[in-house]
């Protein structure tokens, strides 16, 4: 304690709850109203302030480390910085992480004073920020008086913990270093809300009576199963074993269940699905759904909503037909349900006739031009426990999806919110976290082009990434959705991008390949550089796209097209 402050203000409260929390590093853009707080945040020992290029990317990098570290914090000023980081945090809610969106504004004084500010929308009205926030976030509070900071501050943060989403914190740039009290115990804060025994006990009892009566029950898995925590996807391993039936997951729940388990059937992807998951999705007669999320990019434009009654596990309820029971925790419940359910492997005796064989992929010599197919193969062999992969938005999705994990290595994607451009500051986030891991990203050019500056960040923090970046000279995935000649941007040389970052003191690495020999070179080069990122710019022809975004962009366009509905009709 001898380190902290002896006089205690609002922004020493903020940044020891932030500590206490388990966040080592916040996200920052520094603007005039956030200033005196990012000093009292910068005084905080356990906290390392980590510059970002914008706001965007700002939000970004707080998204990807929240994948890594359960919370993250990302720090604006008014209007100008928190409106542009209100789209990471959109991907955050959207995605059930807890982020804290923390924005810097005006003065006290100067609302009562009637004053017309910069960075405003030009009224004396400054509330608009907190009501456009209370849309994106599961709680959201401005601090008025310095002593209400407290009360306020641990508020919104339970509140993020809780749901599992970001919360808003707003704090006038004459209160950051205003004196208030000292925080008490962080467990007033942290301690989470367990399963009504009473429910949990009924849920479990009467799911287990339910599946009971079913011949053919499968799980499916979403990508709430991670972001519920509390041991939730080693509960759905021993669940899945008791009952013995088939396991499937959803795209986004990639690598959520061991994909070398004897019970994994692939992704349920509908008509994109792999390993014939679909066919036993839709055979079963009961449908256990956990942590599942059905949007029309998960369902390919709603042709894959299962047409069986669901029973769905959520991360605090669950609900089936002709029964609710709430407040059930996704990790007590299946734990709990593991110990009731009856054996029954109905569905995998059924999907071992029916799985594909194995499919047998062409080694690509030295000199044959790069392909789509030979750069998946070539990073499916750098794939190990170690690995974490980012798969951008796009056709990066349908390769990454289809690359087969090794035990212990991990899958992110932004299937919900699907920004392009996320997975370049996410990955920076989230290698500070973990820089442990062999962090591989999968992006396309058009989506690089959103946020490249935050490459001079992974350049400035000295990360190993590595970025394979297909070049196909547009935005492919909204060709395929619906084309025109809005989906071509201009080239950029990315691998001399890249090299510029360096400055004076930087060690990334840009590489171009063309050929399936000049990407293993490039490969061995990138694995070899372990003191900064290193870009490979693999170029394949424009049409040279996989067979499952073709078939999903249509189904998706013909979704965006249905004509509008007529009243009553």
């Amino acid at each position: 304690m001898s380190s902290l402050p002896t006089k205690y203000t609002v922004g020493d409260y903020l940044a020891e709850r932030l500590a206490q929390i388990g966040i080592r590093h916040h996200f920052v853009v520094p603007g005039d109203y956030n200033l005196v707080l990012l000093d009292k945040l910068q005084a905080n020992p356990n906290l390392t302030e980590v510059g970002c290029a914008n706001e965007l990317n700002c939000s970004l990098a707080a998204e990807g480390y929240a994948r890594a570290n359960g919370v993250s914090a990302c720090v604006v000023t008014f209007s100008v910085g928190a409106l542009s980081a209100f789209n990471g945090t959109g991907s955050a809610y959207a995605e059930n992480l807890p982020l804290i969106l923390i924005s810097g504004s005006p003065n006290t004084n100067d609302a009562s004073q009637f004053h017309l500010l910069h960075h405003t929308l030009g009224t004396t009205d400054y509330s608009y920020q907190l009501e456009m926030a209370k849309k994106i976030t599961c709680c959201a509070v401005a601090v008025a008086r310095a002593h209400e900071a407290p009360r306020l501050i641990d508020r919104a943060i339970r509140h993020a913990l809780l749901a599992r989403k970001p919360c808003y914190i707003e704090i006038p740039t004459n209160l950051s270093g205003a004196e208030c009290v000292r925080p008490g115990p962080i467990s007033a804060v942290t301690d989470p809300v367990t399963s009504d025994k009473t429910a949990l006990e009924a849920a479990a009892n009467c799911a287990s009576e339910y599946l009971s009566g079913k011949l053919k029950p499968v799980i499916l898995v979403g990508p709430k199963l991670r972001r519920a925590g509390d041991g939730a996807e080693q509960a759905l391993i021993k669940l899945a074993e008791a009952m013995g039936c088939a396991v499937a997951v959803q795209p986004a729940a990639k690598g959520m269940f061991p994909e070398d388990h004897k019970q994994f059937v692939g992704i349920f992807w509908g008509t994109v699905s792999t390993d014939a998951a679909d066919s036993i999705v839709h055979w079963a007669d009961a449908l256990l759904c956990v942590g599942t999320v059905f949007t029309d990019y998960s369902t390919v434009g709603w042709t894959a909503m299962p047409d069986i009654p669901l029973m769905a596990a959520e991360m605090d309820h669950v609900t089936f037909p002709g029964a609710h029971f709430s407040r059930v925790r996704l990790g007590e419940f299946l734990s709990h349900l593991a110990t009731t359910v009856k054996f029954n492997n109905s569905t995998m005796i059924e999907y071992n006739r029916l799985k594909p064989d194995p499919v047998l992929v062409r080694t690509a010599t030295p000199s044959d031009e790069l392909t789509r197919k030979e750069i998946s193969r070539q990073i499916q062999a750098l794939l190990d426990s170690k690995t974490t992969l980012f798969v951008e938005t796009g056709d990066s999705w349908f390769n990454g999806v289809q690359l087969k994990l090794p035990p212990g290595a991990l899958f992110e994607i932004e299937m919900a919110w699907g920004h392009i451009g996320w997975s370049i500051p996410a990955a920076f986030g989230y290698a500070l976290r973990h820089p442990d891991r062999k962090i591989i990203v999968m992006v396309g050019d058009g989506s690089f082009q959103v946020t490249a500056q935050e490459v001079s960040q992974m350049v400035r923090f000295n990360l190993p990434i590595t970025i394979v970046l297909i070049n196909n000279r547009g935005y492919t995935i909204e060709v395929e959705i619906h084309d025109g000649s809005y989906n071509k941007i201009k080239n950029w040389n990315y691998a001399l991008l890249v090299q510029a970052f360096n400055g004076e003191d930087g060690n990334a690495k840009g590489l171009t390949a063309k050929t399936a020999g000049e990407l293993q070179d490039a490969i061995k080069a990138a694995e070899e550089n372990t003191k900064g990122p290193t870009l490979i710019e693999c170029s394949i022809d424009q049409d040279d796209c996989s067979r499952e975004l073709i078939t999903w962009g249509h189904f998706v366009a013909a979704a965006n097209a249905r004509p509008p509905r007529l009243p009553g009709v």
